[in-house]
């Protein structure tokens, strides 16, 4: 069973930036693509940027040039660093560990902006 906890979340003014956190063991990460999700008030649940085990990324168009994922392998955790945020990025933020068939979500992080 995978355990994800985010951490980082918080309010920010528009223009702030935030970082996100989702610390998982090196064997998690070696072995499953990883990703963060979000879900906006009165919406659905939405990818935002992906990162396979080999390292490889890829972001929601609504995301691209602000946010960046990463792995920090020294503290084997997967980060997602947000920059000029913008009200329209307020929602729950979701960690997410994918392999085959198997998904793991961790209990989500709250992120406000407001302008």
């Amino acid at each position: 069973q995978v355990h994800l906890v985010e951490s980082g979340g918080g309010s920010v003014q528009a223009g702030g930036s935030l970082r996100l956190s989702c610390p998982a063991s090196k064997a998690l990460l070696d072995l499953y693509d990883m990703a963060w999700y979000r879900r906006a008030p009165g919406k659905q649940r939405e990818m935002v940027a992906t990162r396979t085990r080999d390292g490889a990324t890829n972001y929601a168009d609504p995301v691209k040039g602000r946010f960046t994922i990463s792995r920090d392998n020294a503290k084997s955790t997967i980060y997602l660093q947000m920059d000029n945020l913008r009200p329209e990025d307020t929602a729950v933020y979701y960690c997410n560990a994918h392999l085959g068939n198997y998904d793991a979500w961790g209990q989500g992080v709250q992120v406000t902006v407001s302008s």
